[in-house]
C-alpha cells in the first residue's frame, strides 16, 4: 500500500476537543460522533474520525493537548486554578526567553557576553519575587500572628488551636515567632512538593524508532491502530547518523525540552533560600534587639553565617553552566547538597535562638510587642501605636526598591548590553552610600543635613539608573522583519523587563493583597490603615494606593484601546463601502460586521504592544514613586484624616479592600479558565503562551506542557514515517496542520526532527502569530534572523519549501509571516449575502474554522500529491 498522505493537526488555547479539530458535523441528535483514540492517552491523544479507512489517502488526525493547561471538571482543575497565582512566576520565566540575541548553541553562551548577564540577572529576580512571597507569608506567620497577636480574642480568630501562643511559656520572648515560622516553611514545602509532582512534565523524551532501547519482536496489530516501535525487521540494521549541522536557532538544541535536572538542581537553590530568607527576619530582629552572648551566641553566629553561604552559593551558582544548561535528568550534585544542608543548620540555629529566653543586656522583647487586651479594651495605652516586628516594614521596603533596580538593569542589558549596566550598578552604589551617610556609618564623612531622608534618594537613584534604558541599542536588539512594518523587536528590546515587571507588579499586588486580608480578618473587620490593633506593614498601606492609581491608567489605556478601535473600524467599513455604492442595507449591515473583526485584526496586530508599552511606563514611575514612599516609613495618611488627606484615605481604603480580593479573584479566574469556555478563550491565550516555554529561569513556575507535547509529536511523526513500507499504517508524507498556538508548537516539533524526515513533511500555519507577536516578543527564537531557519528545515532538495501560511483579515491572530513560506490569504467572510440557495448568511470566522476554508482545501489536496509522488525518501546519510 502506497501513497497514504497524514494531516496531522494541532489545535490552539482553550483545549478544542477532537471532534471539533477533526471539523466533524453534529449527526441527527445534535451531539457530533465521538472520534475514535489511535495513540496516546486519556490526557494526551491522537484522534480520528470514526469512517477513517486503512486504505484512504488522505487520513485527518487530531492531537489533543489541551487536558495539560484546560482540563475537563476533575480535580486535577482545582490544583491548576491555584497555579494561576503563580502566574507571576510564569512570566519572569517568560522573560528569560524574552531576551534577544540568545546564541543558537547554549554552550556558546557565556556569563559576561550580553545575553548570558541578562539571563543572570533574569534568576536573580526570579529568585527575588521567591523572596517576596517568603516574606509575605513571614509577615503573616511572624509579623501578624506570632508577634502582634497577644491574646485569646486575636488568636481566637486564626483557623486552628494557636490560643497557646498567648500563655504561659510561649508567648515568652520570642518563642512564639519560631511558631510563626511554620506558616512560611510549610508554603515552601508545598511548593517543593507541587515542584516535584510536575517534573513528569520535564522528565517526557521523545522515543524515536530505530534507538535500540527496546528490543524487536513480531506482533499483529489492526490496521488503523497507532505505530509500534517493536516491529519485525524487514530491513538491514541502518548507518549511524551523521553529524548534525550546526545549530542557527535555540529550538534547535536537543536538550531544550528535557531540563528535569536543571529544574531540579534551580528548585532547592529556591526553596534552600526562601527558608533562610524566612528565618532571617525574625533572626535579625532578636540579634539586633538582644545582642546574643553565651550559648546563644554560640548558636546563632553559625547560622548566621550557614545562612550568609547559602545566599553566596545561591547567586554565584545561578550564571554557573550548573544551572543554565538543561542536560536532562541529570544528579542533583554536591552543590546541591551542601546547600540543603547549610539550609537546615540555619533553620534549626534560627529555631533554637527564638527558643531561647532572653539576654541580660538586650531590649526586653515583651515592651516592643503590643499590650494584652486591645481588642476588649482599645483604650489600653499603646493599642493604636506601630508595634508591628521591627524591621519587617525595613526589609520589604528595600527588597522592593532593590527588584525595581534589577528590573531596570534586567531592560537596560537586554537592550544595549554590558556598557547600560553602568547606570543601574552606579545607581546602587550612590544609594547605599547616600543610606550609609545618612544613618552616620561613614567615619570619615561630614554628618547628613537633617532635613535629608532616605526616601529623597529613591526617585534619584531610579531616575540615574533609568538612563540605561535609553541608551542606543545593540544590533540583536534592533533587528526588524523585512517587508512588513510594525515588526520590530517589542519595546525597543526592553522585552525582558517588560514582561518580567508585569509579573512583579502582580506579584506585589498579590502579596500585599494577601497581607491585608490577614490583617483585616485578625482586627475583626477593622479598617487596617486606621486605628486597628493589628498593623499591617507601612509598604501595604502605600500598595493599597498605588494600586487604585494603576487601575486608573489601566482604565485610561483600555479606553485610548477603544478609541483607537473606532478609528480603525471607521477606516475599515470606509474601504468597504466605496462613495457610489449600490449595497442594499444587508450588505451594508454586513459590511459593519466585517469591518469590526478587521479593525480589531489591525488593533492586535499593530498597537497591542505598544499600548502594553505605554501602561508599563506609568507602572514604572508609580513603582518609584511607590518605593520612595515605602522607604519614608510613615503612613500615606493620617490615622485621622481631614481635607485632602481624607480624598487620600478613601482612595487608599478602596486600593487596599481590592487588593485584599485580588489573591481570591485571581484563584475564581483560574477556576473559570477550566470551565468556562468564553472566560477561557480570554484567558487561555495568555496562560498558554506563558506555560509553553520551559521553567528555565523560575523553577516553581506551573510546568510547560511543550515539554510533554513537543516529545509527543516527534515520536508520532517519526514513527509513522518510519514503517516499511508494507505496514498498513505507513504515511508516505504527513501535512503537519497548526492553529494559533499550535502553529508555534510544530514550529518547536519540526526544528527538534532530522532532516531525512523533515522532507516528508509540510507545515500548514494558520491563525499564525509567528512574526507579528511572537517575532516581536522572543526574537531569539522567532525574529527576522532566526525564522527563516524553519523555512530552510522544510526546503527539499528539488527546491520545495513545504510550508504554507494561511490568514485572514478579520483574523486578530493570524497574520502573513514574511519568512520565506507561502503566504495564502483567506477570504472571510465568503460572501455578503446568502448564496447557492442557502438562507443564512455566511459566516464570520475570523480565528476558527480555517480547514473549511476552500482555499484550505485546495491547497492541501495540491500538498498530498506533491508528498506522494515527488518529496524523496528518507536516506541514511541524507540527514
Amino acid at each position: 500500500m502506497s501513497g497514504r498522505v497524514l494531516e496531522l493537526r494541532v489545535h490552539g488555547v482553550s483545549n478544542t476537543p477532537p471532534a471539533q479539530t477533526l471539523g466533524m458535523q453534529p449527526g441527527p441528535g445534535g451531539d457530533p460522533p465521538q472520534p475514535r483514540r489511535v495513540a496516546g492517552g486519556t490526557v494526551t491523544g491522537f484522534y480520528r474520525a470514526p469512517g477513517t479507512a486503512a486504505d484512504d489517502p488522505l487520513v485527518v488526525e487530531a492531537y489533543s493537548w489541551g487536558q495539560l493547561t484546560s482540563g475537563a471538571r476533575t480535580a486535577r482543575d482545582v490544583e491548576r486554578a491555584l497555579w494561576t497565582l503563580l502566574l507571576p512566576f510564569t512570566l519572569a520565566n517568560v522573560a528569560l526567553h524574552a531576551r534577544p540575541g540568545i546564541p543558537p548553541d547554549p554552550d556558546q553562551e557565556r556569563w559576561f557576553s550580553r545575553s548570558g548577564l541578562t539571563a543572570w540577572l533574569i534568576r536573580l529576580f526570579c529568585l527575588s519575587l521567591t523572596c517576596s512571597v517568603v516574606l509575605t507569608l513571614t509577615g503573616i506567620g511572624v509579623d501578624l500572628i506570632g508577634w502582634q497577636c497577644v491574646d485569646d480574642d486575636c488568636l481566637g480568630r486564626i483557623p486552628g488551636p494557636w490560643e497557646f501562643l498567648g500563655h504561659g511559656w510561649w508567648s515568652e520572648g520570642a518563642r512564639a515567632l519560631a511558631v510563626g515560622l511554620l506558616v512560611p516553611l510549610s508554603l515552601l514545602a508545598l511548593l517543593g512538593l507541587v515542584s516535584w509532582r510536575t517534573y513528569q512534565y520535564e522528565a517526557e523524551m521523545p522515543a524515536g524508532p530505530g534507538t535500540g532501547l527496546f528490543p524487536r519482536r513480531t506482533v499483529a496489530v489492526p490496521a488503523d491502530a497507532g505505530p509500534l516501535v517493536d516491529q519485525p525487521p524487514q530491513e538491514p540494521p541502518p548507518e549511524p547518523e551523521p553529524p548534525e549541522p550546526d545549530p542557527t536557532n535555540p529550538l534547535e538544541d536537543r536538550t531544550f525540552w528535557c531540563g528535569e535536572g536543571q529544574l531540579r538542581r534551580a528548585a532547592v537553590l529556591h526553596l534552600c533560600t526562601g527558608a533562610v530568607v524566612a528565618t532571617a527576619a525574625p533572626l535579625g530582629m532578636v540579634l539586633a534587639m538582644d545582642p546574643p552572648r553565651g550559648l546563644r551566641a554560640l548558636v546563632a553566629w553559625p547560622a548566621v553565617a550557614a545562612g550568609s553561604a547559602v545566599l553566596v552559593i545561591t547567586v554565584v551558582a545561578l550564571g554557573r553552566p550548573y544551572l543554565t544548561r538543561r542536560t536532562g535528568p541529570s544528579p542533583l550534585g554536591r552543590w546541591s547538597a551542601a546547600v540543603a544542608a547549610l539550609t537546615a543548620l540555619t533553620v534549626a540555629g534560627s529555631v533554637t535562638v527564638l527558643l531561647l529566653p532572653d539576654g541580660p543586656a538586650g531590649v526586653p522583647l515583651a515592651d516592643l510587642r503590643p499590650p494584652g487586651g486591645c481588642t476588649r479594651d482599645p483604650a489600653v495605652a499603646g493599642c493604636h501605636a506601630d508595634r508591628s516586628l521591627p524591621g519587617y516594614d525595613w526589609i520589604v521596603a528595600w527588597l522592593g526598591t532593590g527588584q525595581l533596580l534589577l528590573l531596570i538593569a534586567i531592560g537596560a542589558v537586554a537592550r544595549s548590553g554590558r556598557r547600560a549596566l553602568v547606570p543601574p550598578v552606579a545607581a546602587g552604589l550612590l544609594l547605599a552610600h547616600g543610606v550609609s551617610w545618612i544613618d552616620g556609618w561613614l567615619p570619615l564623612a561630614p554628618p547628613a543635613p537633617e532635613a535629608l531622608a532616605v526616601w529623597m534618594l529613591a526617585v534619584p537613584a531610579v531616575g540615574l539608573a533609568a538612563v540605561g534604558l535609553v541608551l542606543p541599542r545593540t544590533r540583536a536588539a534592533a533587528c526588524v522583519q523585512p517587508l512588513a512594518p510594525h515588526t520590530d523587536v517589542a519595546w525597543g528590546g526592553r522585552g525582558p523587563a517588560v514582561i518580567a515587571g508585569l509579573g512583579w507588579l502582580l506579584c506585589v499586588a498579590n502579596c500585599a493583597g494577601l497581607l491585608y486580608w490577614v490583617t483585616d480578618r485578625l482586627n475583626n473587620g477593622g479598617t487596617p490603615n486606621g486605628r486597628s490593633t493589628i498593623t499591617p506593614p507601612i509598604p501595604v498601606m502605600w500598595t493599597g494606593l498605588a494600586f487604585a492609581v494603576v487601575l486608573l491608567a489601566l482604565a485610561a489605556t483600555l479606553v485610548r484601546a477603544g478609541l483607537l478601535f473606532q478609528g480603525l473600524r471607521r477606516r475599515a467599513y470606509a474601504e468597504l463601502v466605496l462613495p457610489g455604492h449600490r449595497l442594499s442595507l444587508h450588505d451594508l449591515r454586513r459590511c459593519r460586521d466585517v469591518s469590526t473583526f478587521r479593525a480589531l485584526h489591525r488593533l492586535v496586530g499593530e498597537h497591542a504592544i505598544r499600548l502594553v508599552g505605554c501602561f508599563t511606563v506609568v507602572a514604572a514611575v508609580l513603582a518609584a514613586l511607590g518605593s520612595a514612599a515605602a522607604l519614608s516609613r510613615t503612613r500615606p495618611h493620617p490615622v485621622d484624616a481631614t481635607d485632602g488627606a481624607a480624598v487620600v484615605k478613601v482612595v487608599a481604603s478602596v486600593g487596599d479592600s481590592m487588593l485584599g480580593w485580588l489573591p481570591v479573584l485571581v484563584a475564581a479566574i483560574g477556576a473559570l479558565v477550566y470551565r468556562n469556555e468564553a472566560v477561557r478563550r480570554t484567558v487561555g491565550v495568555i496562560w498558554d503562551v506563558g506555560t509553553f516555554w520551559p521553567r528555565a529561569a523560575h523553577p516553581l513556575a506551573p510546568p510547560s506542557y511543550a515539554e510533554r507535547a513537543v516529545p509527543e509529536l516527534q515520536t508520532r511523526i517519526a514513527g509513522l514515517l518510519a514503517l516499511t513500507e508494507h505496514d498498513p499504517r505507513r504515511m508516505d508524507g504527513i501535512i503537519l496542520s497548526g492553529h494559533s498556538q499550535g502553529t508555534v508548537i510544530c514550529t518547536a516539533v519540526i526544528l527538534q526532527l532530522p532532516a531525512r524526515w523533515r522532507w516528508r513533511l509540510w507545515f500548514f500555519s494558520y491563525g499564525c502569530q509567528l512574526t507579528r507577536l511572537y517575532g516581536r516578543v522572543f526574537p531569539a527564537y522567532f525574529g527576522p534572523d532566526r525564522l527563516p531557519t524553519l523555512t530552510a528545515a522544510l526546503t527539499t532538495p528539488p527546491g520545495w519549501t513545504g510550508w504554507t501560511n494561511f490568514w485572514r483579515d478579520t483574523d486578530p491572530l493570524g497574520w502573513p509571516v514574511n519568512a520565506g513560506q507561502h503566504d495564502v490569504a483567506v477570504r472571510d467572510p465568503e460572501a455578503l449575502h446568502p448564496q447557492g440557495g442557502e438562507v443564512a448568511d455566511p459566516p464570520i470566522r475570523n480565528h476558527s474554522a480555517y480547514p473549511e476554508a476552500p482555499e484550505f482545501q485546495h491547497e492541501r489536496a495540491h500538498v498530498a500529491r506533491l508528498l506522494r509522488r515527488g518529496v524523496p525518501l528518507p536516506r541514511r546519510g541524507s540527514g
